[in-house]
Formats: structure tokens, sequence, C-alpha cells
């Protein structure tokens, strides 16, 4: 019907019909952007319309009206085709298209290649640059929504659901090809988009061909100005411009955008406009020629027609239009082939350059109760009046659920519905809305309705590579991104989710603009009911919500929510225990709960925790710096180990090693040690990297968290004898500190918890303080005593007088100071003997041979000896006695002192030391007297004078006695009194004494070990209290075990734990019931003494000096008490004897002893108990941290199990009374291990056992103890326990009978359980001359003969004690049992155990019985040797040309050899024929050496056959042509005549030789015959040369190849290549250096230089010519460092040079070299010529490291098996086919892997590996599809 109107155009309006009658087929059709438009119901109103507009009309019968009542209805999408021009509405714009809203509700887009030229040109320059162009702006910088723009149809696509989109282009060229330069009139109004920016202006792109347009800048100001969109028009910006002026015909115009005038512009005649040019936008006058109830018709510039539909009438005059009346009316759209005109009567359409108007945001969505029927048209729906007075229009499919329950009625005007507004029309300027239930119920109409959070249900529309397209609802899709698909990651998503499947998701985010809608699947997200964190604002810290992990890495983890918010993890937050790997424990995508620790919403930052737990509020926790956040993690006290990092002048930088996130802190020298000495002497002796165990976490305040190994501070801190805070401090305290400065006035004194004082100079010593620096000095360690706190000024003055700080006993506590000493100094020694053995040897009263160096002037001396190489040694003047010595002199000296730290030793040679007495008893403190014979900082060496013995005798009594006047020094050879603390020598060789005589029976407690908290030390006041009173106080201060209660201003009182509640509950914590400043009404139960905390009988004369001890316990207060102190002095004896072994006690901790190992408890105010560490429970994970597991103050309850040593305290257990029985599971910690032996385990009760190695595990290992280290807690099975032995077993299968677990390698109990042919697996024990003993259990050993062992014959038995060391891990078949003797034989054998022979193959060694069979065959393969070359030399011509090619070592040139061979490149065999043809392929890197098998020879023995002509003719030719000159004169004609015929004869013959093509050339005529016929073929030049050089006319063939040369076509370049090098072959072997250098000049003129470098290399190195060779290579690496066969030739050639490291060199350089996508196949080709010529190891490293790095490259694990499988072991080829198949690969690949390894293990396997194999296979596809089903 189209094509008829195209040619016979019937005018006007009459063209319409075709737009009315379109097939229309019945499918749902849609476009892009409008998703509820026209559907079925609309399409069948079409096919109605002949019967409604005939009943409506009756009065007119004539087919035209028909027709064109028809067609005034609105615009449908089956009437819009290509072409069709329309005025379109922007209604959004994004990055890559406009979303327009055209007439009647429809809509298209258009796409960015649509724009303009101009615009299109930027894109495609962007793209090629691949980088922004400032020219280039996006869409929304040059548009806006509600712009109106002119458009065309250029195609409208269907998608498979049979919806339509429309799509448009804006493009001026499309939009106005109707118009031709000649048809431009001033006043038109078109299309334009700007083509550049000019400085007068702008040139506008019009469309029309041969004209230029023109804007100024003075017409587009006012524009720019009010579309706001920056001070230029862009390039691509579609405009609406009038012309204003026309010059040259139609060649230039001037345009002008200036809004007002484009408003004023209205279409004439005058402007020429004709149906073909007529453009949509265009306002003209217009007269109405007959109205009807679906619009009207008008006329318009004189003769065109046009219809207006109900939706375009202007709505305020809708009812009273009449025919003839003018109005203005704008056009809608020109259809291209029946040319319909549509126009619009709205006003904003009336002004050019209006824009309609816009919906307000908030009503799009909005649900009205009551709209007004306004209008019903049967075929295409209602029109309604809405709540604020606007139109709205109701499709008829959105009139009712379907089509069947539509009823009509219901829609007469005036009837009211509720609808929803589901869209609105720019170009129609009204609402869409619907009545449909569904639509009205639904959640989500348009993204806008979407939250992030939200839970919705969806339809899987699709699966993708990035994830699954889902239909939230009519025209909202979302993806879930692949990650999301599930809680984990789905390796085939579609065995889970089908294609129409029902999803429920959660909206992880949600851009309406950008109508990108993110959803998750992970059940996790869906259904937490935790809040959203879907911005940085809602993220307060303490929030506690689900999110998945999207990153984790060594710094942590990041952690992903709603709307794209993140946040970090860092390390320390993992979790409680330390991470050392996090991207190891988290997986990508894994859904977890965090707490919020920080955000800042303006850098959009946030802190998070995966620890829940809410510690101290997390609120002020976190608002600290980052310093403060470690001590969060750590306690001041904490002990922990740690690792050097630094060795710095004033400390050690260190890593805390149980945090993995190596947190790093600081301790300075002066805190290694008490002792100063010490400390330099041991930052002297550790090393970078060294670990060193319990150091105390000390403060954090600084940079760096500071740490302290000071003995003394770390016992006080544990020991609780500590102030955490200034408010605990009492007068009279005793406090373990460190000098922090040193003033002239006084001395600051630092302790743990940062709490400082002040020790004024007057109370810094008993003796007279001249200047402060002389007694003290900075990091010294202290004792000080309270004198006095300032509450306001919040001072402390401390005393540090030795007479008011020490105990009393002034013996007691030197001698533990000189204790401390010594255990460190043992400590340095042994870091001393890794580095430096000899000094330690040397301890003090060791004798030595020493030579004398020197004698000074002072007159000591200094010695040498080989024992004391690199130390200085000297002995005083006192030290050689009397004795005169001279240098070189020999002499025996006893050893004082070593100070490592300046590496000198001091020696003494006289006589009293050096003479050998007979050693008396001696008495532990009996007194002596003795002779100083060394002073050292710390201490003083004596000798005693009885014995000549050494002793160490302390220096200072006291940590604060560090000052003495002269006259108290100690001087060498003084005699002072000694009290021997020891009779046998510490490891220093001396005996530890004290100065002064013994004092009796003092009972010396060492300060470190008092027992009771230094915070409870409470002033004594005398007080008039007794037992039984009962007392009102006020709670002073709440601590674990007990509460100190101030009874009046000065007296205070204590409650202990125990004194609280009559039943108290396991696990509480009795003093948390009482609070600070609460009352309390309490009795006395006893008192205690203030200096030693005994408790005292109420006798004891001291009483009432007492801390009074309180009970608040109910019972206690009001019945009758038990005075429980009213006993003896050594009452704790007799108390402790009340309690039974067995017996449960309620016990407080009160802390865990680290040094100890035992939990300290008190079971009342008088009693403690210790709970040894395996005794506090059965649970590993509480043995391993029990400080975490038990809290300070808790009770719990315990088992008496007896009393300890000093009687003083109870001995307890948790866990009951162990009996360590047989077949019981007890706990024990491993103190031993004992290579291929097993370990040593400590068990409760202070018994140990044993665990062999077949009890480790159920499977045996490589290495079997390699998972055990001392000290690690293990559970254990008793197997045995006779005559206190203790056989344990680790295995899973004991500890564990109720886990079915694998058992590998069973238990072997007896030789019963070993059966003949049974597979065993052991550990080897020991090889002997009569074979390998096997180890398969504890008892049991099984023998393996030598010929048993592998199936090689070994000569050197060292070799089987390499292969087979002991405690290697094997296989073996049991060959036999003799159970009377016990003796098993086993066997080793491939054959035997499937397993690869325990001495590889690569080791040549020869194989039982088969020495005699191999040397026969090798005899006959030499012989043959020869014979085989010769005949292959001698092949004639055409078996070389029958046989293809084989690549064969060329063998090497002989003496008169030309040098010449003939050579094909491989590259060229993909050309069969020509392969054919060719003699020979070279292998790579040989010589491409002519050779020519043809009719001459290289050898003169070597005679070849030739297919020449027959011998004899040829002699009976030449003796005819003698006798012919003698009878020719006697010839008659006849003779003539025969002989004639006979010449005839003759000359055919030579013909049909010279024909025949099996025939040799034999001169230089037939070469040049030939080569005449074949120009381009390089074999005949090359033979030609040949020729010659037999000849060696070595001239002749120079000048064949130049000729060759210039003969052989340019196109032909191997050709030449191969003449090329026959040249540079021949100028090698016959030329000069000069002249070779000259041909190979220009050979790489001529050629593709690489290939001439390559050849010339070849050359050289097959002449042996190594020198030029290497000098050659060099050069190319130089010119082609980029090429990578370059690299790969060198590395071969240096391999047959055997230069292996030169070879790994070079591949170091080749990796610098060459682009990073090469490195892989590089080093894989580097491999491989390693594996042919190298070293093997090495090639292997190389290809782990590769596949350590690309495991996924399975090209690269195929070389490695093929090359493994020529190569290596079977054990090697088996560990990598194991290795390949637990990849995580394409199914497809994984296929391709086990079949090799199955195709492997039927060739040299046995039938048990090849079931292996398929077993795995098996396994492989079951995690598959169980992976799947998941």
């Amino acid at each position: 019907m189209a094509s008829m109107e195209e040619n016979f155009p019937r005018g006007g309006i009459q063209k319409k019909p075709a737009e009315g009658k379109t097939p229309k087929p019945k499918l749902e059709r849609d476009n892009l952007f409008d998703v509820q438009h026209e559907e079925k119901p609309q399409k069948r109103k079409r096919s109605q319309k002949d019967q409604g507009t005939q009943k409506k009309f009756k009065a007119d019968k004539t087919a035209a009206a028909e027709d064109n009542i028809m067609n005034i209805g609105p615009l449908t999408i089956e009437v819009l085709s290509e072409g069709m021009l329309l005025l379109g509405c922007i209604k959004e714009v994004s990055d890559y298209e406009l979303a327009i809203s055209l007439p009647n509700g429809l809509s298209g887009f258009v796409p960015v290649t649509q724009i303009s030229d101009a615009y299109s040109k930027l894109l495609t320059k962007q793209v090629a640059q691949g980088e922004l162009l400032e020219e280039l702006n996006s869409l929304p910088d040059m548009y806006s929504p509600g712009t109106l723009v002119r458009c065309i149809v250029t195609s409208i696509e269907k998608s498979a659901d049979g919806r339509r989109s429309v799509k448009l282009s804006i493009d001026p060229k499309k939009v106005n090809k109707g118009l031709s330069s000649t048809a431009l009139a001033a006043g038109m109004l078109l299309s334009g988009s700007v083509l550049s920016v000019e400085d007068h202006g702008y040139l506008i792109d019009i469309g029309v061909t041969g004209t230029h347009a023109f804007l100024p800048h003075q017409k587009a100001k006012n524009y720019i100005k009010a579309v706001k969109k920056g001070p230029d028009l862009k390039i691509g910006q579609n405009l609406n411009c009038l012309i204003v002026e026309v010059k040259n015909e139609g060649r230039v115009v001037c345009l002008s955008i200036d809004r007002s005038e484009v408003a004023a512009s209205v279409a004439s005649e005058r402007q020429n406009w004709a149906l073909s040019n007529l453009l949509p936008g265009l306002v003209v006058k217009a007269r109405v020629q007959k109205v009807a109830p679906l619009g009207m018709k008008l006329t318009f510039l004189s003769y065109f027609t046009g219809i207006v539909d109900f939706m375009h009438m202007d709505p305020e005059k809708s009812m009273s239009y009449s025919p003839d009346q003018v109005v203005k009316a704008c056009v809608l759209s020109v259809h291209p082939t029946s040319r319909a005109v549509r126009l619009t009567l709205r006003p904003p359409f009336l002004h050019p350059g209006g824009a309609p108007r816009q919906l307000p945001g908030q009503r799009m969505g909005a649900v009205l109760e009551e709209a007004t029927v306004k209008a019903f048209y049967k075929q295409f729906g209602a029109v309604f009046e809405l709540d604020d007075g606007t139109l709205a229009f109701a499709r008829l499919k959105h009139l009712s659920k379907t089509r069947k329950s539509f009823k009509p009625g219901a829609f007469k005007e005036g009837c009211k519905h509720k609808c929803r507004i589901i869209d609105y029309s720019l170009m129609d300027e009204m609402c869409v809305v619907s009545l449909k239930h569904q639509i009205i119920e639904a959640r989500f109409l348009q993204y806008q309705d979407i939250h992030t959070g939200d839970v919705v249900q969806g339809k899987v529309l699709s699966l993708k590579p990035i994830g699954m397209q889902v239909k939230v609802a009519d025209g909202i899709r979302g993806l879930v991104p692949s990650l999301h698909l599930s809680d984990v990651i789905l390796k085939q998503p579609e065995k889970k989710y089908n294609i129409g499947d029902e999803v429920k998701c959660r909206v992880l985010e949600c851009n309406p603009g950008g109508k990108k809608l993110i959803l998750t699947l992970k059940k996790s997200l869906v259904q937490s009911k935790l809040p959203v964190l879907s911005s940085y604002e809602d993220a307060k810290p303490g929030l506690i919500t689900h999110g998945f992990v999207v990153c984790a890495r060594e710094f942590g983890c990041i952690v992903k929510f709603y709307n794209d918010v993140k946040g970090l993890v860092p390390k320390n937050e993992l979790g409680s225990d330390p991470i050392s790997c996090p991207d190891k424990v988290f997986y990508e995508g894994q859904v977890l709960k965090v707490m919020v620790l920080k955000c800042e919403p303006q850098q959009e930052r946030l802190l998070l925790s995966f620890r829940l737990s809410s510690k101290p509020g997390p609120e002020d926790k976190w608002k600290c710096t980052p310093k403060e956040k470690q001590e969060v993690k750590y306690q001041v006290g904490e002990i922990v180990d740690v690792k050097i990092l630094k060795k710095k002048d004033n400390g050690l930088e260190v890593s805390i090693l149980e945090d993995e996130d190596n947190v790093v802190a600081w301790i300075p020298t002066l805190h290694l040690s008490d002792f100063v000495a010490t400390s330099k002497l041991l930052w002297h002796c550790l090393q970078e990297g060294d670990v060193l165990p319990r150091v105390m976490y000390l403060s954090d305040k600084g940079e760096h968290i500071i740490l302290s190994r000071k003995s003394a501070v770390i016992s006080a801190v544990q020991e609780e004898q500590v102030v955490r805070s200034f408010s605990e401090i009492q007068p009279d305290m005793l406090l373990t500190g460190y000098v922090r400065n040193v003033m002239p006035f006084g001395v600051f004194v630092e302790f743990p918890f940062g709490v400082t004082g002040l020790a004024p100079k007057v109370s810094m010593s008993d003796k007279f303080v001249t200047d402060t620096k002389d007694h003290f000095v900075v990091g010294q360690t202290v004792i000080a005593k309270v004198m006095s706190t300032d509450e306001e000024k919040q001072r402390v003055l401390l005393n540090l007088k030795v007479s008011e700080c020490s105990s009393g006993d002034s013996a007691a506590e030197s001698f533990a100071l000189l204790n401390q000493y010594f255990k460190e100094l043992k400590e340095i020694r042994d870091l001393l003997r890794r580095g430096d053995p000899s000094i330690c040897e040397l301890v003090p009263g060791k004798g030595v041979h020493l030579v004398v160096q020197d004698v000074r002037e002072d007159g000591s001396a200094l010695f040498s000896g080989s024992s004391v190489t690199g130390l200085t040694v000297t002995a005083t003047r006192y030290h050689l006695g009397d004795k005169n010595i001279a240098p070189g002199e020999k002499r025996k000296a006893i050893v004082l002192h070593v100070d490592a730290l300046t590496s000198e030793v001091y020696v003494s040679l006289r006589e009293e030391l050096l003479k050998q007495r007979p050693k008396r008893r001696l008495r532990e403190n009996s007194q002596h007297s003795a002779v100083v014979q060394h002073i050292t900082e710390h201490f003083a060496i004596v000798s005693l004078l009885e014995t000549g013995q050494l002793a160490a005798v302390p220096i200072a009594c006291h940590f604060n006695d560090t000052f003495r006047f002269d006259s108290e020094k100690l001087g060498v050879g003084q005699t002072i009194s000694i009290t021997l603390k020891a009779v046998k020598e510490n490891d220093h060789g001396v005996l530890p004494a004290v100065q002064g005589p013994a004092k009796k029976n003092v009972f010396v407690r060492v300060r470190n070990e008092l027992e009771t908290a230094l915070e409870e030390m409470l002033p004594a006041v005398k007080h008039s209290l007794s037992p039984g009173d009962v007392v009102t106080g006020t709670v002073k201060s709440v601590k674990p075990t007990h509460v100190t209660v101030a009874i009046d201003d000065k007296l205070t009182g204590s409650i202990h734990a125990s004194r609280i509640l009559d039943e108290v509950p396991l696990g509480s914590f009795p003093t948390s019931t009482l609070k600070a400043g609460q009352k309390v009404t309490a009795r006395v139960i006893g008192g205690r003494d203030v200096n030693t905390h005994r408790y005292l009988p109420i006798t004891h004369p001291h009483f009432t000096q007492s801390i009074p001890e309180l009970s608040i316990r109910p019972s206690e207060k009001e019945g009758e008490f038990t005075a429980m102190l009213n006993l003896k002095e050594d009452s704790s004896l007799k108390k402790l004897g009340l309690y039974n072994v067995g017996q449960t006690v309620t016990c407080f901790v009160k802390k865990y002893n680290v040094l100890k190992n035992w939990l300290e408890v008190e079971v009342g105010p008088d009693i403690r108990g210790r709970v040894p560490h395996l005794l506090l429970s059965l649970n590993t994970k509480v043995l391993k941290h029990p400080e975490k597991s038990f809290k300070n103050g808790q009770a719990i309850s315990a088992t008496v199990t007896g009393t300890d040593a000093t009687e003083t305290n109870l001995c307890l257990s948790l866990t009951g009374i162990q009996s360590l029985e047989q077949d019981t599971i007890s706990v024990g910690m491993i103190t031993k291990v004992t290579p291929h032996i097993g370990l040593t385990i400590a068990l409760p009760g202070g018994k140990t056992g044993k665990v062999s190695i077949f009890h480790l595990s159920d499977t045996y290992t490589e290495d079997p103890l390699g998972k055990f280290k001392v000290g690690k807690i293990v559970r254990c099975y008793i197997l045995s326990n006779e005559n206190g032995k203790i056989q344990l077993s680790l295995r899973q299968s004991r500890l564990n009978p109720k886990v079915n677990s694998k058992v590998e390698d069973i238990e072997i109990v007896s030789i019963k359980d070993v059966k003949k042919g049974q597979l065993v697996r052991g550990y080897v024990k020991s090889v002997t001359p009569s074979g390998v003993f096997f180890g398969l259990s504890t008892s049991l050993l099984g023998r393996i003969l030598f010929q048993n062992v592998s199936p090689y014959f070994v000569q050197k038995h060292s070799l089987y004690e390499k292969y087979l060391p002991e405690g290697k891990l094997l296989t073996a078949k049991v060959l036999g049992v003799n159970r009377r003797e016990k003796h098993i034989e086993l066997s080793l054998l491939p054959e035997d155990t499937g397993m690869p022979s325990v001495l590889p193959e690569s080791l040549g060694l020869p194989q039982y019985g088969a020495e005699e069979e191999k040397k026969e065959p090798d005899d006959e393969e030499k012989r043959e040797e020869p014979k085989l070359k010769t005949k292959r030399r001698r092949g004639n011509s055409e078996s070389g040309q029958e046989a293809k090619p084989k690549k064969r070592k060329i063998c090497p040139a002989e003496e008169n050899d030309s040098g010449i061979e003939v050579y094909y490149r491989e590259e060229d065999d993909q050309e069969e024929e020509a392969t054919e043809k060719k003699s020979k392929v070279r292998k790579p890197g040989e010589a491409p050496r002519l050779q020519v098998s043809m009719g001459f020879t290289w050898d003169e023995d070597n005679a070849v056959d030739i297919p020449v002509l027959d011998q004899k003719e040829e002699s009976s030719e030449s003796e005819e042509e003698e006798d012919m000159q003698s009878k020719l004169k006697k010839q008659t004609k006849k003779e003539k005549e025969l002989e004639k015929q006979k010449k005839e004869k003759e000359l055919c013959r030579v013909e049909a030789a010279l024909m025949d093509p099996s025939r040799q050339p034999q001169s230089a005529d037939d070469f040049d015959r030939l080569v005449l016929g074949s120009p381009n073929s390089s074999i005949l030049w090359l033979q030609y040369m040949a020729f010659h050089l037999q000849a060696t006319e070595i001239e002749k063939a120079r000048a064949v190849a130049e000729r060759a040369l210039k003969t052989i076509s340019f196109r032909e370049e191997q050709e030449k290549l191969n003449v090329w090098v026959a040249l540079l072959n021949l100028e090698n072997m016959y030329g000069t250096e000069e002249t070779l250098m000259k041909v190979f000049e220009r050979a790489v003129q001529y050629n593709d230089p690489l290939k001439v470098f390559q050849h010339l290399c070849d050359i050289y190195a097959t002449s042996e010519k190594y020198k030029q060779a290497e000098e050659l290579y060099h050069t190319m690496l130089k010119r082609f460092r980029q090429d990578k066969s370059v690299w790969l030739k060198y590395a071969s050639f240096l391999l047959k040079q055997g230069q292996t490291e030169a070879t790994h060199r070079l591949l170091e350089r080749a990796l610098k070299a060459l682009p990073t996508k090469e490195h892989l196949d590089v080093i894989s080709r580097f491999a491989q010529l390693e594996f042919h010529s190298g070293d093997t190891e090495h090639a292997k490293a190389l290809f782990e490291s590769t596949l350590s790095s690309y495991p996924k490259r399975t090209d690269i694990w195929s070389i490695y098996m093929d090359i493994m499988i020529k190569h290596g072991s079977q054990k090697e080829v088996r560990d990598i086919f194991e290795r390949v198949i637990h990849l995580s690969l394409a199914p497809k690949k994984m296929k391709f892997f086990f079949k090799r390894y199955l195709d492997y293990e039927k060739k040299f396997g046995t039938a048990e590996s090849v079931l292996g194999v398929k077993r795995a296979a098996l396994e492989y596809v079951e995690t598959k599809s169980s992976l799947a089903d998941t």
C-alpha cells in the first residue's frame, strides 16, 4: 500500500490510510523506556475501529470520509516507521543516550552516536587515543530534561518478548535531509548542531550539503545565559535555529538562536515549505476543517492537511472548536511515506523554544482515590480529571485486569475510579494512569520507589559472566553480581538458577538516575535482622551489622555494606586470636558480623572490627589516637615474646610475636636488665632476628610501645606489688621502679603504670650526697619507699636510702642480686657461644697456657695464646707475683674474669692460685677468709685462703647501694671475711658467696617472693580492736581478692573475698558486690602483721598494731564465730592439716604465675593454694592461654591433692585427682622432641610419658615431628602405665573413637598384625651391611635386603644412606613373616609396592642381571653407526626427493668438504610441496651448510651413483671420432647417409638424456641451462656454487653467488637469504675475516638483520669459532634486546658450551630487557633448554616458581609434565600429576589432565595406581557436583 501511495500520490491527508491499515501482529509491544504502553487491547481496538466509526457516523458513507475519521485517533507504535520525523522532548539524559518522550505516550532513545557527525568524530578520536579530550563534553553537560528536539526514527527494534524500542537520531544531516541549499529561506526554523567554536561565533551543522551556517556570538548570548550550561556552546549541542539571512544562493546562511526571535517565528507560505521538507516543531496558522470525537482535521500553509488527536487539543477549548476557525498549531510529526502530518494545539508548543510542563516529582507513583472520567474512547481508553484538575489518560489495557472483565459502562463521564499515576508523557502534558489492582498495590513502579536494604521478589531473566539479571517489576531490572549469587562463590551458577525462577533478593545499591539496581542473593544478608548500613553518617561507633568481605590482604579486610559504603577491619581486629594470613582465613564475598569502631563521614573512612564483644565502651575506646588502640590490645604487665627487628644505639626495635600484625615496640637498652653493665653486654650480644622471650609490656607513652626485661620490675608487677594510679599510693609503701632522670636536686623514679615520684637529694642515700650523678644512673633499677603524697599537685616524694628500703637482711638481698646477675650472665654466654665459642670456654679458675707479648710501664703484662685468639689478655703487676717475665716466654696462668663487651681476659700468675691443693669439703653458710683478686662493676672475685678456690662476692647489698667512698671500696689483695652460699661452683666457675659473717638462723624471704600485694601495705596504726568486735566503715577500694575498708580516719581494715558471702556461686566475683564508698558493718576476725603479712595470734605483743581482718559473712556477723587466728606462730602448718586429700574447696583466683606456671589462689585470708598448669583443665585451649581463662577474684572449685614442699601452700587441682590409668585420656605438655624417635610429654602430677613417632597421627608423614614444638599442649591417650613408664598415643582414632576418621596407617601392635603380601608404611631405622632396617611400629622392625631395595645394582653403600636417611617414610611390601623368630622380610621394589624406585633412574645405575646383556647391543650399535653415516651420505637424489625430510645431525665437515650445505629453516615446513623438494631440515641452532647430493662428491672415496650416459657408449663414441678423420676421405655417398643417420640418432639420445629429470648436471653449461629454467630456485644456485667449490674454484663460486643475488626476484626473500647464507659459509671456510665481514654487512642491509645475525652465529658455532660467536651474540643482545628468540638462541649456545651459570645470569638479564608479557614464555623456554643440556635441578626450580605464580597456565603444566616424563623419576612425575589434579581449573582442562595421568599410570604404574587415578577423578566429579548443588 505504501509503495502504491508513492507511485500514485493523492495529495494532502488522503495518504493517511496507510497508517491505519498497517498489519498488526498479535504481539505485546513496547519500547525501551516505556513499559506500560500499547499492548493487546489497544491492538484490538484498531481492528474494531471500522465498526465503531460506522456506528457513530452513519451519515458518512464515503470511504474517504471513513478513512479520515478513522485516522484522527492517537499515534501508535505500529504507525512509526523508519524516516518518520517527530517532535520529542528529552525525558532523561545519561552518558550514553537521551531518553525522548514522543507524542501520545510513546518514547524512544537517541544513542550517543546519533547526536551529530562532529560529536561522533570526537568520540572516535577519544576511543582511538584512549584518553579524555577536553573539547568532548558528556551528554548531561549539553542536554537537560524538558528540552524539545526534532528527531527522526532510525530503526524500530523488536525484542524476543515482542516489545519494540524506537531508536531515534537528532543528527541535523538526517533530520534536515529533505532540505537543500536552494530551499533555504530567511525566517525558516530548523535544527542545527554546533560544529566548531570560532572567534566571532560558531559554525553550525544544519545538515544541508553545500551550505555553511554561521551563528554570531551576539545571537547566541541570551540563549547561553538562559540554559546555564556554561559560558560557551559545546560541540554536538543541538539548537533550534532561525535563519536570519541567506547569501550566495543558500551557500552561506546566518543564524540566530535568540529566544525571543525564535519564539516569534511562524512558518509561512513565503518560506517555500513543501511536504518533502516539512519539519516538526514549526508553528503554523491553521484552519479547522472538521471536528470529530477523536480529534480534528486542519488545513495549513494553504494546501497541507493535518490531524489533531484528542490528546493534543487545547484542554481549555477542547469542546469549543468549530469548522473554519483559525488556530495556531505546531507540527508534531510527518510520516515519511504517507506524508500524514500531525499537529498539536497545546499552548507550550505554540511558541518555538518553549518547553512542556513537567510533573512534580512526588506525583509519580501516587495513588489517587478518586479520579473522574472526563471522556471515554472505546478503542483507546479514557481521559480522567485528577484531584488537582490536571488531565490523565489510561490506556484500554490499564482500565481493567483482563479484557474479559472490562465493563465499558463503568467509564461514563463523571464516574469515579481509584487509579495510580504510572508515567508522565511530556509531549502530551498528561499523566498516564492505571486502574489495574496489581499496579495500584505494587510496591515498586520505578527505580525511585526502591530503597537500599529493601527485600524484593524477582524473576531470573538471564545469567551472564558478570552476574544474573533479575526482573523486579515491569521496567525495573536489577543485577546480582556473580559475587552475590550465594553465600559462597558459585562456579556454575546455571546449575542452581534457571531462567524464570523466582528469587528473593535484597537491594544493595539503587541509583534511579542511572537506572542502576544492584541486588544480592546472599541468604545471610537477605535474612539479616541487623540494621542496614547505607551511608557513612549511619555508622555510629558500636553499631553491629552484617557486611561482606570484598578484599582480604595482609593489612586486614575491606568490608562493604549497602550503597557502596565500605570500611577497613585492621589486622588486629580480625579475631580474638591473631591471624597471620587474612587472605587464607577470609574469602571474597564472605558475610560477617562487624562492629563499627570509628567513622569519619566527610573522608568516607570507616574503621570496623570482627571482635563483637563489647569491650570498655567502644566509643570511648576509639576516640583515641592510634597509639592507644594498641593499649586495648596489651595490658601493662602482660608478658610477650619479641623478635628483634633493628639494633639502634639506645635500644632495640622489636616486633611482638604473638601479634601477627607485628606491632613494633621498643626496648631501651637499659631495660634489658636490672644491671647496667649486663644491659650493655646483652645489647652487644643480641642480633637482628633473635627472639627475646618473656618481655613485659611497660607503657605506650610517646611514639612507641615500651617493653622491659628488668626481672625485678616484672616480678613486682606479677606479684601485684605495684600501684596502678596515684590514688592507690600509701605512705611507707615499698615500690620497684627505675630511674627516669637524675637532676642536681634529686632523682625522678618511674614505676610501672606510669606513676612517677621524686627522691630529693637528702633522701637519696645514707651517705652524704655531693653530686647526684655519682649515685644513680638513668635506667637503673631501684626500690623506693613512699614518704608522702601531695594530692593537689599529684606529687610523690620518695626515699631511696638503703636503710629504709631494705628488708634488713643485707646478706640475703645481696645474694639474691648475685644470683640474678649470674642467671643473666648465663643467658649472655649462650648467645655468645653461637658467635665466638672460644670466649665461653674461658671461665674464672680455668688454667691457660700463654705467651708473653709485652710488659707495660705500669708493670702489667700482655699475653697471647692459641686458646685466646682475638682477645686481649692482661695480668696486673700484682698478679704477676714476684716473677720476672720477658716477651716470648711461655707461662701458665689462671683466668680471673672475662669481659665479653671489651673482649678482655684478666689472668693471674700468682702461685697461690696456680698451686694444685687438695680440695676440702666445704659447707654451706660456712665462714672463710678470702683475698680479693679482681673487682668488676657488680661483684668481686676472691680466692679462699685455705683452698685457693675462686668465689664471687657481690659488691652491692641492695639495688640502691651504688655509691662507696674510696675508703669503703674493696682493693685487690685485701683479705675479707665471706660466707659461702653454695658449695658447688656455678656455671661461671665460681662459688657464690656474700661478705661478712653468717647470721644465725635468719629466715630470709627474697623480696620478689613476697606473696601479698604491696598496695595492701597499709600503715600500721595502733588500735584497741580485738576479734569479735563489730565495726562499721566505708569501702575504700575494691581489689579482686579483698576489699579495704576505712574504719575511722586512720584505721583501715581488710575483708577477704571468702568473707563476703556464705554461699559463693562458682564463677562469680564476690568482691564486685561491694562498691567504693559503700557503708558496711563487719566483724573483726583477726589481724595481720604489716611487714610480713602473717596472721598474728591475738596474744601477740604487736596485735594492736596490726591491720584488722574483717568479715561481713551473715553467718559470721550474727552467729558464733571461732577466732581463727588464735593459734601459735607456726599455725599455717596446722591449718593446712585441716584439709584432706580429695576434699573440694572454693577458692579465689589471685593470679596466674607465668614464671612458675601455676595458678595462685586464696582459699581464705590466711590460706593460699597453687594449681599446677596441667591440672587447670582438660581443654587444650584453656591450657594454651591460662592467663586469659581465669580472671582475678573469680570463685572456682578445686580438689585438694596435698601441700607443697615448703608446706605453706595447698596443692590443688581443677580436674579432680588424675589417675593416669591405662586407656584413659589426659592432657600434657611437650617437653622434648627427639628426632626419629618421638616426644616426651609432661603429664599432670609431675609424671612424664613418651609418644613414639608411630603414635603421632593416623597418617604417617614425611616430617612427623614437624608440627610439634616444645611447650605445646596436647591431649593424649594412655596406652600403658607399667613400672612408672607411661606410653602415650596422639592418634585421633584413640582420642576421638566416635569420629570415624580415616586411619591410613593402622597400628601394628605385634607381629600377628603383619600378613604376607601386605603393603605397609613405616620409617627407615638404619642402613647396615646386612640390609635396611625399617620400623613398622614402636616394637617391630622389618629388614629389606639390598636386592629388594631397588632394581639397580649399587656398589657404593653411601648411596643407600643418602637416599634412605633415618626417618624417611616409605611404603614396603611384606615378603615373608617368621613369627617364631619375629623376623619380617620386606621389599621396596617398584613392582612390589607400585611406588617409584627409591634410587632415581637419573643415577644411571646398572640393573640387576642386565650388565651382560647391555654390553652386546652397545657394541653392535657402534659398529652400525659408521655404515649408516655413509649410507645416508650416498643416498642418490631420487631417494632424496622421494623421502620426506627428516631431522638429523649433519656430519662434521671433512677435509675437502666445501662447507656449504643446502639448508631450509623449519618455518618453511608448512609448504609441503616445497619441503618435499628440499633435501634436509636442519635442527635449530645448527649451521646452515649447503649439502648437495648431486653429480659431484664431497670426498674422493665417496663415489655417488649417477645416472649418466652409459659408459660403454661413451668410449665407443670417442673411438669413432678418432677413426673419422682417417676415413673421411674414403666415405661413399651411402656411407655419408648412414653417418648422418647415426649423428641424428646420437643427437636424439643426447637430447633425451638432457631431458631426463633424474639426470644430474655435469658442467657449468648444464647448470646455466638449469638456472635459466628456474632462476628463483636457490637450491640450483647453491648446487652450482658447490660444483665450482668442488673444483676449488673459489672465485667462480663467489661469482655464481653474486649472479644468483642479482637474478633471484626480490620477492623471493627466503631464496635470496639461502644464497646469502651460502656466501657467508663460503667466506667463513675459504675467505678471510675481512671478506666475511663485508659479505655480512651487505647481507644485513638486504635481508631481515636478525635472521642474518642468527645464521652467522650458527656458522661460527659449527666451525668452532666460539669467541667470535660470543661477540656476535653480545652485539645481538644490544641490537635485538626486545626479541626473545635472540636470548633463547644465546642461552642454547651457552648451554652447549656447558656454561650453566652464565645461562642463569642471562635469564635475569632477559627478564629485565623483555616486556612483562613475554616473561612467562621465556622462563619456560629457558627451563626446557636447561633440562636438555643444562642444570636439571635449576630447570625444575624455574618451572616450580613459574607455576607457583601462574598455577592456572595449563600449557606450562603440560610442558613440565612432558619433560619430567622424559627426564624425571616416577615419584616426581606422580607428584606433578597429583598437584595438577588438585588445581581448580575448568572441567575441560581437568579432564585433559586426568586423562594424561591415567595414560601415564597405564604405561608405567600398577593396577592399583590406575585405580587411584580413577578414584581421584571420581572424587573431583563428586565435589564439583556437590558444589554446584550448594
